[in-house]
């Protein structure tokens, strides 16, 4: 992010075997969110991932604009590996443990495992606010219709200094 801050080139990622795991990085600058982006799955390697989801969360997250070499200053990332979604119902959520994808028809809501620790939500409100995410009714999970699926995330932490 630094390089794409500054306009420099982008370091190449390491080569390695696709690994299917989809990988989310969020950035917070001085507590804050400042960007998000992710993907679910992959048929990349976890490295070119990573790095791309990186570039996107500086650069293409719709509700900001892109990182400025300025805000380098007090920057948290935080990269967040995913385990493969399976379907779920809303019981089998456990906020803390679980993150949570809620579609129907076109409509998707993604939140990663430890949002619901950071608001202080329970499974409920959770379940909930995915729904919202996704643009849906915060009771579309009773829906038949809506595809619940959880997923895991081993969440890696980094700051600057």
């Amino acid at each position: 992010m630094e390089a794409l801050a500054r306009g420099e080139p982008l370091p190449e990622p390491g080569r390695g075997p696709a690994s299917g795991r989809g990988a989310f990085v969020s950035l917070h600058r001085h507590g804050e969110l400042r960007g998000c982006i992710g993907n679910l799955v992959s048929d990349r390697p976890l490295a070119e991932v990573v790095r791309d989801m990186a570039v996107a969360a500086s650069r293409d997250d719709p509700r900001f604009p892109p990182l400025a070499e300025d805000e380098l200053d007090g920057l948290d990332v935080e990269v967040s590996v995913l385990t493969t979604p399976v379907p779920a119902r809303a019981e089998d959520v456990v906020p803390g443990r679980h993150g949570l994808i809620v579609r129907r028809g076109g409509c998707q809501g993604v939140l990663l495992p430890q949002v619901a620790v950071e608001q202080g939500w329970n499974r409920e409100t959770f379940v909930a606010m995915t729904c919202r995410k996704a643009g849906l009714p915060p009771d579309a999970w009773r829906d038949p219709r809506t595809d619940l699926r959880v997923f895991e995330a081993q969440v890696i932490r980094g700051e600057r200094e």
